[in-house]
C-alpha cells in the first residue's frame, strides 16, 4: 500500500512553531493524532494525493511543497505493509483547520508540546524539519 503524508507547520514571526495535526477517527489508531495523508490512488501522482488528502482532512490548500522521503519500516501500519511518501510546507502566516473526512479534529501544536503520534509519526516530523533546514526553508 502507498500513502503519502503532509507535515505543515505554521510559522509566524510572533510564535512559535506548530505542525497541523489531525485526530483519527478510525482504526488503527483511533483517537490518537496524526499527520494529515491518506492512500494514493491509482490514477493519482503522489504530489496530488498529499494536496488531496490535506484539503479533505483539515480544508487547507497549500501550494509548494518539499517530498521529504519515503518511510516503510515493516511495522509502520498495523494494517500490513504500507509505504508512505511524505511531503512539508511551511505557511508563514496562521492557519484555521477544520476536521473533514475522517479526521474528527484538527488542530495546530507546538513542537515542545506533541501528543502521542500515531503510526512513525514522530520520526517522520523530525525528518520534515531536517528536510526545511536543507533548503534553507526553517
Amino acid at each position: 500500500m502507498v500513502c503519502v503524508d503532509v507535515a505543515l507547520f505554521e510559522r509566524c514571526p510572533e510564535t512559535e512553531p506548530h505542525i497541523l495535526l489531525i485526530q483519527r477517527g478510525k482504526d488503527p489508531f483511533a483517537g490518537q493524532w496524526a499527520l494529515p495523508g491518506g492512500f494514493v490512488e491509482m490514477d493519482e501522482d503522489l504530489h496530488v494525493a498529499a494536496r488531496r488528502e490535506l484539503a479533505e482532512e483539515t480544508g487547507i490548500p497549500v501550494g509548494e511543497m518539499i517530498q521529504v522521503g519515503a518511510f516503510g519500516h515493516p511495522q509502520r501500519d498495523p494494517r500490513g505493509r504500507n509505504i508512505s511518501v511524505v511531503y512539508t510546507t511551511v505557511h508563514s502566516s496562521p492557519i484555521l483547520p477544520r476536521a473533514g473526512d475522517d479526521a474528527v479534529a484538527a488542530r495546530l501544536f507546538a513542537l515542545d508540546a506533541l501528543p502521542k503520534l500515531a503510526f512513525d509519526h514522530d520520526i517522520i516530523i523530525r525528518s520534515a524539519i531536517d528536510a526545511l533546514e536543507l533548503r534553507g526553508k526553517w
